[in-house]
C-alpha cells in the first residue's frame, strides 16, 4: 500500500497565521503538524508516501522532510495548485499509486490510541474496497457521518446532515483499493466545484465494498483547522507527553519501532537535534534500543 498526505489548501480559518506559512507546517506543541499524519501512515506499515501541497509550500516541505530516507521512507511530492477537493489527490497521485492500494490521510488530522497500529495493519492486509474510520462526536452535523446496521456494516454516508442518523463522524483517514484511481477520474465536480471524497465513498458503498471501523472510546481524533482546535491539540499532546514521558508522532522513534531504521541511525538523527528536548528524547530512545555509536 502507498500513502498520500494531503497538505494543501490555504488555511483561511487560521488567518493571519497561515498567510505566510502552510497550516501543516505550524507547530502542534513540539513538532510540525505534518509529523502526525506521516506517523499514522508509518504505523500502518506504509513507507512510500506522496505529499501533496501547493506550489508555494512544497519547497518548505522538501526542506523539512527531504527524501525521507533518514526515516526509512521514500517521500515524493506533487502540486495541487487549487483546492479542488480531497478526491483530486487520487488524480494527481495516479502515477505514484500505480497498481497499488492507497491510504489517504489529511495533513491536519491527529490520531492517538492504544492498538491503532495493529488495527490499521490488519485493515491493510484484508482490504477489499474501502475502509473508513468513524469516531463518535457530539456535533455530528458538522461532519460526514456514517451509519451502520446492527452487525456494524456501513449502510449510509451523509455529508453534514442537519439530522444525523448516527454520531459517527468519518475521520480524515481512508484506505482504498486500486479502483479508487478510476473512481476519482470519473467524478464530476460538486456544486462547490470540488471532487468530493464523499462521492468516492458512496461509490464503494453502492458496490457493497465500504466498511466503517469504529475507533470508539479510549481513542482521540483531533483536527487543527481553527485557532481553538489548534491550541487544544497542542495542549492534548503536551499533557499526554508530560504524563507518560512518551512523545506522540516522533518520526524517528516510529521508524525505529517499525524496523525502518536501526538504533544507530536513530541516534544519529537525535544528535542532529541535540540542542532541543526533542533531540534528547530521540537519543534516549536510540540508546535504550541498543545504539552503540
Amino acid at each position: 500500500m502507498k500513502g498520500i498526505v494531503l497538505a494543501g489548501g490555504s488555511g483561511t480559518r487560521l488567518h493571519p497565521i497561515t498567510q505566510a506559512v502552510s497550516k501543516q507546517l505550524l507547530p502542534v506543541y513540539d513538532k510540525p503538524m505534518i509529523y502526525y499524519p506521516i506517523s499514522v501512515l508509518m504505523l500502518a506499515g506504509i513507507r512510500d508516501i506522496l505529499i501533496i501541497s501547493t506550489p508555494t509550500d512544497l519547497p518548505s516541505f522538501r526542506r523539512l522532510l527531504g527524501s525521507g530516507d533518514q526515516f526509512g521512507l521514500r517521500l515524493s511530492y506533487a502540486e495541487q495548485p487549487s483546492p479542488n477537493g480531497l478526491a483530486e489527490a487520487f488524480v494527481i497521485g495516479a502515477g505514484f499509486i500505480g497498481d497499488d492500494d492507497v491510504a489517504l490521510v489529511l495533513g491536519d488530522n491527529i490520531f492517538y490510541g492504544q492498538g491503532f497500529s495493529g488495527r490499521m495493519r490488519q485493515e491493510v492486509s484484508s482490504l477489499d474496497g474501502c475502509v473508513l474510520f468513524g469516531y463518535p462526536v457530539k456535533d455530528a452535523h458538522r461532519y460526514g457521518v456514517g451509519e451502520t446496521d446492527a452487525e456494524g456494516r456501513l449502510i449510509s454516508i451523509e455529508e453534514k446532515p442537519p439530522q444525523p442518523k448516527s454520531n459517527k463522524a468519518i475521520t480524515g483517514l481512508y484506505f482504498y483499493d486500486n479502483d479508487v484511481v478510476d473512481i476519482a477520474r470519473r467524478l464530476k465536480p460538486s456544486p462547490r466545484g470540488e471532487l468530493e471524497i464523499t462521492d468516492v465513498n458512496l461509490t464503494y458503498l453502492r458496490q457493497g465494498r465500504a466498511r466503517l471501523v469504529d475507533l470508539g472510546r479510549g481513542f482521540a481524533w483531533l483536527d487543527t483547522g481553527t485557532h481553538d482546535s489548534l491550541l487544544e491539540a497542542a495542549q492534548f499532546v503536551q499533557v499526554l507527553e508530560h504524563r507518560t514521558g512518551v512523545r506522540i508522532a516522533c518520526l524517528e522513534e516510529v521508524a525505529l519501532r517499525m524496523g525502518f531504521i536501526d538504533p544507530d541511525q536513530c541516534l544519529a538523527l537525535g544528535l542532529k537535534l541535540s540542542k532541543s528536548g526533542y533531540g534528547d528524547y530521540v537519543c534516549a530512545v536510540a540508546r535504550t534500543a541498543g545504539a552503540t555509536s
